[in-house]
């Protein structure tokens, strides 16, 4: 299987299930603070006159693995993983139903949250933007659920709160101009927290 990988740097039923506002998008949580103060006075920093320092801020930085198909893309900052199928990894054309395939991926993605000992868990559904944006909402969110069906019944973990949106057509990872960009968009996306090392 071919990888490609890319780092960027970014600034940064068991269980519950909880709403939040449909403006919040994925991956928008506050980073880590700055790890040290630094004075702008000290000489050291050698800055010209006038010139003062930015307020200080952590940066994430992202790995990014995607397999060469698109199939699978992965994400790690310092804080989490993220995980996105396609949708036709996972479902039949406009379908919400997981084949025995899928349904053995997603409980990869349960071992790897059993690992990370996440205790709260996203998973977001998203579509490309052909048909109408009501049909993606629902089909995302359907889509989401039947994901997060599967991650609580392997994970049969009560301590565990999940998340789970359809954004429908919100939030594309690739142009909708093309089918290519169009197959990318269509994913869910399933992220928690990395442990702490």
């Amino acid at each position: 299987m071919a990888l490609l990988t890319t780092s960027v740097l970014t600034a940064a039923s068991v269980g519950t299930i909880q709403s939040y506002a449909a403006d919040d998008p994925p991956g928008t949580e506050p980073s880590a603070s700055a790890p040290v103060e630094v004075d702008p006075n000290d000489p050291d920093l050698k800055l010209p006159d006038g010139a003062t320092l930015a307020q200080a801020k952590v940066l994430d930085i992202k790995s990014v693995v995607e397999e060469q198909s698109g199939d699978e893309r992965r994400e790690d900052t310092n804080t989490s993983v993220t995980l996105a199928l396609q949708a036709e990894v996972l479902f039949g054309k406009d379908s919400s139903k997981l084949g025995a395939e899928a349904k053995s991926r997603i409980r990869g993605i349960a071992e790897e949250i059993r690992t990370q000992n996440a205790t709260r868990v996203r998973v977001f559904g998203f579509t490309d933007n052909l048909g109408s944006s009501a049909h993606g909402d629902v089909l995302s969110k359907r889509r989401a659920n039947a994901v997060h069906d599967i991650l609580s019944q392997s994970l049969n973990d009560a301590g565990i709160t999940y998340e789970v949106r359809g954004y429908g057509e919100q939030y594309p990872i690739a142009d909708n101009a093309t089918e290519a960009g169009r197959k990318k968009n269509r994913r869910v996306e399933v992220s928690f927290p990395r442990s702490e090392p």
